[in-house]
């Protein structure tokens, strides 16, 4: 794993927990920062410059953990760690995305495991998101001819076919399409499939 993947944000009320889970993860090789509350987490944390992932506890004072995963589940993956588990609750917390579920007091083993799990997810989900970043910058270098022109491809048309239903001279049309291959960084059609979807754009958008 990375260097900068060991970063582990947890969140209990309790502070006996906090400070114990600390020395159990420091001890380990995790970066840690600990929070009292869910808002003291969302107000002081670094939540997006590297991978990380959050132990978090589910009731506490103020937003409980539920309602805080509705809010970070897209920035990072969540392991709770809970002594007020039920099914009930085990069950809204996998559905909404949850890694893992874990009930106080827990085995050591079963703990790391779990957050060694969730930093790999995490720097999976980082890289994602990063390449869909760079990808979308691309994008965003289009002109609006361009972009028209790389749906039609997108959509298999050919080069005179293109240049009908736009309206322009089959010679431009070649142009424009040099020029989205060579923005894109896409060597084939495929590729340049490949990365229109990776960047949320594809055939069925208007031209």
């Amino acid at each position: 794993m990375s260097q900068t993947a060991n970063r582990v944000f947890i969140v209990d009320d309790d502070e006996r927990i906090r400070s114990a889970l600390a020395r159990l993860l420091r001890v380990s090789g995790y970066c840690v920062e600990c929070f009292e509350s869910s808002e003291a987490l969302l107000n002081k944390a670094d939540l997006t410059s590297a991978p990380a992932c959050l132990v978090l506890d589910l009731q506490m004072p103020g937003m409980t953990g539920l309602e805080v995963q509705s809010k970070l589940n897209q920035l990072l993956p969540i392991v709770f760690l809970t002594g007020h588990g039920d099914v009930s609750s085990c069950a809204d917390a996998m559905k909404a995305g949850a890694l893992d579920f874990l009930v106080k007091p827990v085995c050591e083993s079963l703990l790391l495991a779990a957050i060694d799990r969730a930093l790999k997810r995490a720097c999976i989900e980082c890289a994602t998101r990063s390449q869909r970043a760079e990808i979308e910058e691309r994008v965003s270098h289009l002109t609006r001819r361009e972009r028209e022109v790389m749906v039609l491809v997108l959509r298999g048309r050919l080069n005179k076919q293109v240049a009908s239903e736009l309206g322009a001279a089959e010679k431009t049309i070649k142009i424009h399409r040099a020029r989205v291959m060579e923005k894109m960084k896409a060597r084939s059609i495929v590729e340049l499939v490949r990365l229109a979807e990776k960047a949320g754009v594809y055939a069925g958008d208007e031209a």
